[in-house]
């Protein structure tokens, strides 16, 4: 258990935005696009997380750049075509605001583009509560450390005093080589059993109890927390 944290990085899919069926969605497409053999919802959901190069060698393994570059090109034209149909959980964004108000530095690492992820962040109007983000085209992909390891250096925080949050073992595993506690989330796209192997510190059925564990745990003081305006008198 960290005793102090100064840093909570989240995963984006799956951990704050509730974009699986889009994702699923736009793979499948992809798919049938490009005449490919058929792959089922649940094997396109395990792959949520990793960048989308090392989501196809996952789908579609021993397939070379060519292939890819097609791939992408569908994949990409189906999620735009969704975009805006995807949206927070319910208590993200409430959370990130007290987090961000209670003096947390918070971050993104995402198997996402670039391109993609700075446009859910212009549609959630999330941006300015971040102070960095990496994403899997700019960076390793998920679960090797590299995209944990810019952001700490990036923001001169050490890693015993991060969480990173997400909902996939590839958190929970980049995590755990960057010497960064893990927070894992029940309502993603990987099962609670299958995330408990990576030993997180907690598995939380709601981001919005990630406010009450840090309290619980003394790593947030709840002075700093907004208070609830006062009831009117009778």
């Amino acid at each position: 258990m960290p005793q102090t944290v100064k840093l909570i990085v989240f995963d984006w899919d799956g951990t704050l935005m509730d974009s699986e069926t889009q994702i699923v969605h736009s793979l499948l497409n992809a798919i049938a696009d490009l005449g490919l053999a058929s792959r089922n919802a649940d094997q396109c959901r395990d792959i949520i997380g990793l960048g989308l190069r090392e989501a196809i060698e996952a789908l579609y393994p021993g397939e070379d750049e060519s292939f890819a570059a097609r791939f992408v090109e569908r994949y990409r034209r189906h999620w735009f075509a969704m975009a805006g149909e995807s949206d927070l959980f319910p208590g993200a964004r409430e959370t990130l605001q007290v987090l961000n108000e209670a003096g947390f530095t918070l971050a993104v690492a995402t198997g996402k583009g670039r391109v993609g992820l700075d446009k859910v962040l212009d549609h959630t109007r999330t941006q300015h509560l971040f102070s960095a983000t990496r994403c899997a085209d700019e960076s390793r992909s998920k679960p090797h450390p590299q995209m944990l390891e810019e952001i700490l250096y990036e923001l001169q925080i050490d890693p015993a005093q991060a969480l990173m949050v997400g909902d996939t073992e590839y958190d929970m595993r980049m995590a755990r080589q960057a010497g960064v506690h893990p927070v894992a989330v029940s309502y993603g796209v990987h099962e609670r059993q299958r995330l408990a192997q990576h030993d997180p510190l907690v598995c939380l059925d709601n981001i919005s109890e990630l406010i009450d564990w840090l309290a619980e745990h003394s790593l947030l003081n709840p002075e700093l927390l907004p208070q609830p305006p006062l009831a009117a008198a009778d």
